[in-house]
């Protein structure tokens, strides 16, 4: 049941609903530039601005990063792969840098920060989203309260059971290498990473679900 609410590839999920509304809020940002705009979005993919039905004659440009290179065919789209954590590209050369749930899955604190860095010197402006480590079902292995797990235990379960998006892995050091890749993030250490932003709440039965930091946009 939780797969089938969190699936981000299903029309009518949950998820999809958070995204549409994720995106509306993001329009709402996008119409107040002047265009052509070029968009670094930091581990996206083709799919996810088909299914947000981008305008494609409204010179919005887009460019995906990625660890290795996509393939695209919109032909407002553009790949390259490179590190979100050391960036290829000069000083603001994006109008805007886009993210969603990425920032969780590039490393320890320090790599969140290179990454948080990297976001603000290339990008005139930003939206950064992230899931929130305090909402109760931990939203990559779909298991209420995952995080705040021991970390054996964690990986004891990943051993034995299917776990949201990972398939049973019997081997410890392949589990723990799963369960370690992921570092989720509260409001205050996400506010940290990006001081001069507005955090967005996105909110489901009145918990924050997850964050969203913009800033910029009043440039």
């Amino acid at each position: 049941m939780f797969k089938k609410l969190a699936d981000n590839r299903a029309e009518g999920s949950l998820a999809v609903q958070f995204r549409r509304k994720r995106f509306v809020f993001f329009l709402s940002l996008l119409s107040r530039l002047d265009r052509p705009i070029h968009i670094l979005d930091v581990g996206g993919t083709e799919s996810y601005w088909r299914m947000m039905e981008l305008d494609e004659n409204d010179q919005v440009f887009i460019t995906l990063l990625n660890l290795t290179d996509e393939n695209v065919t919109m032909p407002i789209m553009s790949t390259m792969s490179g590190d979100a954590r050391k960036i290829h590209a000069d000083d603001s050369s994006y109008d805007i840098v886009f993210s969603n749930s990425v920032i969780e899955h590039v490393g320890s604190h320090q790599d969140q920060m290179q990454m948080a860095a990297e976001v603000c010197r290339v990008g005139k402006r930003y939206f950064i989203q992230t899931p929130n480590k305090y909402f109760p079902l931990e939203p990559h292995f779909l298991f209420p309260f995952f995080q705040f797990m021991p970390r054996k235990v964690q990986i004891l379960l990943l051993q034995n059971f299917s776990l949201g998006w990972f398939e049973k892995t019997p081997d410890a050091i392949k589990a723990r290498e799963i369960v370690e890749s992921i570092r989720l993030l509260s409001k205050s250490e996400f506010a940290a990473l990006f001081p001069k932003a507005h955090i967005y709440e996105e909110k489901v039965i009145g918990l924050a679900k997850s964050f969203i930091a913009y800033a910029g946009w009043d440039k």
